[in-house]
């Protein structure tokens, strides 16, 4: 098969399963948009009217920064301008929001748009690193959510026990991150080499093994000599969620009918965050985000109506930034095939 022939495969192959699932999400949410009243939610949406800008303000400072965390977390002597990483971001968060099972593409896509500042193992290190620092935080993140919704809210016994869950399963997952990062266990070429021993896929293997190496190397040089990053990295993903909890509390102080506060509006974002987490492989979130929004908005004292608003004003929002990502393609006089395609080739061993 031509190269070109395994670019082709390679990037529509997840195809019907993003089709299954955007059906699915479809239905979903047109059973929850009909289960909390169309006529509630356009009023809802009425009410935000020109506060839509205020959200789109705040919903600025989340790419912006990331894309600062991204540039300093490389190693070496490698820098990436703040602009590129920015533009980047926007270029892959596009990308992974519009292509089925995106989780897959947004992150080469990042690295190929900046290869030709920095070597392409040296921002795919970084993008590692950057999104290690990220996972982390969400995992803080929806564990303090959790525990507030546990701890303050009266919830019905299915989600105290989804709750529980929750938390015991962060409880675990934080302290094995950290020991594999403190151990500087080799898990991922450690896994490809054992595969390659096997006789698994060893063409494929053999071709990865090198860069699988180099990419670990990096994470785990960065964490043992750049100590004096982790704070500022720690700094900008909080300031993720901050601007996150606090784009919540603006949408809602326009479309619901009691004034909201600020515990509401981070449990609401925490639980977006979960639904990120868990749900990566649907495109937007279509339905899943309305479902999840408003039976939590419910529990929380509000409307099944303002949790779903709340959703479809977080599509609004995702949509516009979507948007921005496709115009800088087109600034950057790229293709969408183009974008989509330089995606695949960045991998550690294609360098």
């Amino acid at each position: 098969m031509s190269q070109s022939n395994q670019k082709k495969s390679g990037s529509g192959r997840f195809t019907p399963f993003g089709i299954i699932f955007t059906i699915l999400g479809i239905l979903l949410f047109a059973y929850f948009v009909k289960k909390a009243g169309l006529s509630e939610i356009w009023e809802d949406i009425k009410q935000l009217g020109a506060g839509f800008l205020l959200v789109l303000l705040v919903s600025a400072a989340r790419p912006v920064v990331r894309s600062l965390a991204w540039t300093r977390a490389f190693t070496g002597e490698h820098r990436l301008r703040f602009r590129d990483a920015l533009s980047a971001y926007l270029v892959g968060d596009a990308v992974g929001t519009l292509v089925p099972l995106g989780i897959f593409v947004s992150e080469p896509t990042k690295a190929a748009l900046v290869r030709k500042r920095v070597p392409l193992v040296a921002s795919l290190s970084a993008l590692a690193i950057e999104n290690i620092f990220y996972s982390l935080s969400v995992a803080l993140f929806i564990f303090a959510g959790t525990a507030a919704l546990l701890f303050t809210f009266n919830l019905p016994k299915p989600l105290r026990i989804a709750s529980i869950a929750a938390l015991v399963t962060i409880l675990l997952i934080i302290p094995l991150a950290a020991l594999v990062l403190r151990r500087q266990w080799k898990f991922l070429s450690g896994t490809v080499d054992f595969l390659h021993r096997r006789g698994i896929a060893r063409g494929f293997f053999e071709r990865k093994r090198a860069g699988v190496g180099d990419v670990e190397a990096r994470i785990y040089g960065f964490y043992s000599q750049s100590g004096s990053r982790f704070l500022y990295i720690i700094l900008m993903e909080a300031c993720f969620h901050l601007a996150g909890v606090l784009e919540v509390f603006v949408t809602l102080w326009f479309i619901s009918e009691t004034r909201p506060v600020i515990m509401t509006a981070f449990v609401l974002e925490s639980v977006n965050r979960f639904i990120n987490v868990v749900f990566k492989f649907v495109p937007m979130r279509v339905g899943v985000d309305e479902a999840g929004t408003g039976v939590l908005a419910k529990v929380l004292g509000l409307t099944t109506a303002t949790g779903v608003s709340l959703a479809i004003v977080r599509k609004a929002r995702i949509l516009f930034w979507t948007g921005i990502g496709i115009l800088v393609i087109m600034l950057r006089g790229l293709s969408w095939r183009e974008v989509t395609e330089g995606s695949q080739t960045a991998t550690p061993a294609s360098e």
